[in-house]
């Protein structure tokens, strides 16, 4: 995504508030107050502002904090772990790679995120979960050692579990079996088909959508859609990423989620607004605030 790129237009605004259930407000250009106020004209009234390593996740807790608008969730991300274990030159962390302090390191960056996570104005943990598109059989052995931390620590303090899961489906599915997932658990960015959905289903998962929804080749997304449970269903930016059609390639942001929602009740054959409705109960009801 091209950091000069043109910021999208304001959308028309919904009638029923929604949360962005994922985004990352600490990536996007603008202060705090900009992007809350922005969202806000439009019916964008909650965030969940999603960590992703120690800083990051230090970040949101103290944005949360300061603003009611903000709910926090605290994690390491699939791809820090591996760095932090080994040095991964292609791990999450913005600091860069550095020689890798082995699991000793890890459990020390997961003790953080243990504190962080019995704070008040967070809500979830995660993004937590499998990222196979570009990491070994070492990375993924950290990768999953992460992950099975992270799930307890959801489960001890009571929070929401948020997960990404990318290019691994059944080995995501396979740990949240094998540890027993939390009582409110998240696919963010959900990334299965119509088989998997049911699977989530059935598992009272929540499956959260985002802006690739409405990419051209993303119909399997719109099938499991279009089969979710509505009372499972929520949407997210994922911002600065995943920025919705027409807008694609261009930096994304909760204000956005207009377009998202709209193109989510064509999907479904919903009116705009009992679909805001649900989206907004639903959020509410996984993250607990």
């Amino acid at each position: 995504m091209p950091s000069n790129a043109e910021a999208p237009p304001l959308p028309d605004p919904l009638r029923v508030p929604v949360a962005d259930s994922h985004t990352h407000l600490d990536m996007q250009s603008g202060t705090v107050e900009e992007g809350l106020a922005k969202a806000a004209s439009v019916g964008v009234t909650t965030v969940v502002q999603v960590g992703c390593d120690l800083s990051g996740s230090r970040w949101a807790a103290e944005t949360a904090a300061a603003y009611d608008a903000v709910h926090a969730t605290v994690a390491l991300h699939p791809n820090e772990a591996p760095r932090i274990v080994h040095g991964d030159p292609d791990g999450w962390s913005r600091q860069g790679a550095r020689e890798g302090g082995g699991e000793g390191a890890l459990d020390e960056a997961l003790a953080e995120i243990d504190r962080l996570a019995a704070l008040p104005q967070v809500k979830g943990v995660g993004e937590t979960g499998l990222d196979h598109f570009r990491t070994g059989p070492e990375g993924i052995a950290a990768q999953e050692l992460s992950f099975r931390a992270h799930i307890e620590i959801a489960k001890r303090h009571g929070k929401a579990l948020v997960i990404h899961d990318r290019d691994a489906h059944a080995d995501v599915l396979r740990i949240l079996k094998e540890e027993g997932a939390p009582e409110r658990t998240v696919f963010h960015c959900y990334s299965g088909d119509a088989e998997m959905a049911a699977v989530c289903a059935r598992a009272g998962y929540y499956m959260s959508f985002a802006g690739n929804m409405t990419f051209k080749n993303a119909q399997p997304l719109r099938d499991a859609l279009a089969v979710a449970p509505l009372e499972l269903v929520l949407v997210e930016t994922d911002a600065p990423f995943l920025t919705p059609v027409p807008y694609r390639g261009r930096p994304n942001a909760p204000y956005l989620i207009p377009v998202t929602v709209r193109a989510m009740a064509a999907v479904r054959g919903l009116d705009e607004d009992v679909l805001a409705t649900a989206l907004s109960a639903n959020t509410a009801r996984a993250f607990d605030y």
